[in-house]
């Protein structure tokens, strides 16, 4: 995970540093890396300076220890002053008590086992993001086949939704009124929180008989 985060944000125009107490492991990031590479322990303030954590913007902790990367974290905040933390947590208990003392963790488990849940059992629809009031929310909805083939001004029409985005062979695609859904895509919409019964079952259903229109 860390070299993956690492080579993206480097491809980005990032510029990373790599703090990892086995040197073998920065084989992993590729010849093309041209961050730092820096050996030692990811909450040790003389490695951390090593690695330009007094210039930094953001730190992230993602080896595999919960408690070295809560460690890692905290240092980072507290001692440096980085304001964009994140720590990688496995024990999912773990992760919100973390939460709750204002360090942003990302509980690896409880996600990975939510994402396969949603591709074993799909149904309804999963919230990825509300707006303050609530109101209005964007999800990823279970779509019926029945749907494949037919244009997202289609299912806008029946549904009563926006379409916002579309997941396609693991890369998001902005749609526009004459794409055509593919077997395989994961729609992702926006609508109101109180329709979300309605939505999805229209979605679970399928289009209308073309003869009712």
């Amino acid at each position: 995970m860390g070299s993956a985060l690492a080579q993206t944000l480097e491809q980005q125009g990032h510029t990373v540093a790599v703090v990892d107490q086995d040197p073998t492991a920065f084989r992993r990031l590729g010849s093309s890396f041209g961050g730092r590479r820096v050996t030692g322990v990811g909450f040790d303030q003389d490695t951390l300076r090593e690695a330009g954590i007094e210039e930094a913007g953001a730190f992230a902790a993602v080896s595999s220890g919960d408690n070295s990367n809560i460690i890692a974290a905290r240092v980072a905040r507290e001692m440096f002053g980085i304001e964009n933390v994140a720590a990688r947590i496995y024990d999912p208990r773990r992760a919100e008590v973390y939460q709750r003392l204002g360090i942003p963790t990302v509980a690896t488990v409880r996600w990975t086992a939510d994402q396969m849940l949603r591709r074993l059992l799909p149904s309804g629809a999963e919230p990825l993001w509300r707006d303050p009031t609530g109101g209005v929310q964007l999800a990823e909805v279970h779509t019926s086949t029945a749907w494949v083939g037919h244009k997202i001004s289609r299912i806008q029409e029946e549904t009563g939704v926006r379409v916002a985005f579309l997941t396609r062979l693991g890369e998001a695609v902005l749609p526009t009124s004459q794409t055509v859904l593919q077997e395989g895509d994961l729609v992702h919409v926006m609508m109101r929180t109180d329709e979300i019964d309605k939505v999805e079952a229209v979605f679970a259903k399928g289009p209308e008989e073309e003869g009712g229109h």
